[in-house]
């Protein structure tokens, strides 16, 4: 089918887009046409909820399940199959909540999770066991309370709003938000995490991007998964928030079946950089009930980094790092260049393989004085 990048009005208003997502396979099936739903697949959505806006949809270029896009949106079997794994594997509100909804896991900074809708429900969603039930949404009490534990930990310096997905509020009742985390004297920076870039572009308007530069420094970290998706609304959603001087970085997650080749992954991280967003992070797909079926062995991310290393300028290159399961936190991973480093020479192998010798200090790379 063809690709919409530019929907006829109302679809460009994104309340018509939230007012229509569509929530049913069969009306999946009658927009794509040649696409087969399985019992399967329809016994998926008991469990994990189905929407997705008629935007994204639009960017399915065949009727298969294969189809990146579809492989992001719609419902697989594979879903069911939980592999082993927890639904909160990593620990987030197990182990690091000391207020409902808010998650400190780092010293200096907390992630509020401030609803549980999204305009399409990715199906490698870390909180996939939240998201489409209202009833993990926050009140406004609740929020006062984050706010409150905020201001008492004056050693946290940077908020990060997120979901869900947090621009699926109102701009008014974002601003809320963004203002009570910002009238906080220690918060120094606030994060906005969306999605919206990718599967609700029409989001990013004028009115949303006046507001939140008032509230300066505010950055916006989105994510985009497939070159696909980075179409011309897309790209000019991110130059909007770009030209109010809000930086925008990609934080990509490792899909099996979606962007784990080098062309394609490549080809996304090149795509990013001509709008001007940042290869920010490379995310190994989180070890969590109901997204085993997009994992990817991390060997296969550092060779995917050490291909962008030989191909792409460093700006290009995004860190690859995996979330610790029960709460260990991020932690990055470089392919492994280094072979030795002792008696005043490091020796290590280029991204081409070739092994080099370089001069060294000792003390510089020894535990040795």
């Amino acid at each position: 089918m063809d690709h919409a990048t530019e929907p006829p009005a109302p679809r460009q208003d994104w309340r018509w887009q939230m007012r229509h997502r569509i929530t049913s396979l069969d009306a999946v099936a009658d927009q794509v046409p040649g696409l087969v739903i399985s019992d399967g697949m329809r016994r998926v959505i008991d469990r994990y909820p189905f929407a997705v806006t008629p935007y994204f949809l639009s960017l399915v270029a065949e009727p298969s399940a294969n189809d990146p896009i579809l492989r992001q949106c719609l419902p697989d079997p594979a879903e069911l199959d939980d592999a082993g794994l927890e639904p909160d594997e990593l620990g987030e509100f197990s182990t690091h909540s000391p207020v409902r909804g808010l998650i400190h896991r780092y010293p200096d900074r907390v992630v509020c999770v401030l609803t549980a809708t999204c305009p399409t429900y990715c199906r490698h969603c870390t909180r996939k066991r939240l998201v489409g039930r209202p009833q993990f949404g926050l009140t406004p009490a609740e929020l006062d309370r984050q706010i409150d534990y905020v201001r008492s930990h004056p050693g946290i310096k940077d908020v990060i709003i997120s979901g869900g997905e947090p621009l699926v509020l109102s701009t008014e009742h974002l601003e809320d938000v963004v203002a009570g985390f910002r009238s906080v004297p220690s918060v120094e920076i606030i994060r906005i995490g969306t999605r919206s870039p990718a599967t609700l572009p029409m989001r990013v308007d004028e009115a949303l991007c006046e507001m939140l530069e008032r509230y300066h420094p505010v950055w916006v970290n989105t994510h985009f998964n497939h070159p696909r998706e980075l179409t011309p609304m897309a790209a000019e959603a991110c130059d909007r928030l770009l030209r109010h001087g809000i930086p925008v970085n990609s934080q990509t997650v490792l899909l099996r079946g979606v962007n784990d080749s080098p062309q394609v992954l490549e080809a996304l991280c090149r795509a990013l950089l001509r709008i001007r967003v940042r290869p920010y992070y490379l995310f190994q797909c989180d070890p969590v009930a109901g997204v085993a079926h997009f994992r990817t062995p991390v060997r296969r991310g550092l060779d995917l980094i050490r291909h962008l290393d030989r191909t792409i300028g460093g700006l290009g290159v995004p860190r690859f790092a995996l979330d610790a399961v029960h709460g260990g936190g991020k932690v990055s991973i470089r392919p492994d260049y280094l072979v030795d480093c002792s008696r005043g020479r490091v020796v290590f192998r280029t991204v081409d393989g070739e092994t080099v010798s370089y001069p060294d200090r000792p003390a510089d790379c020894s535990t040795e004085s």
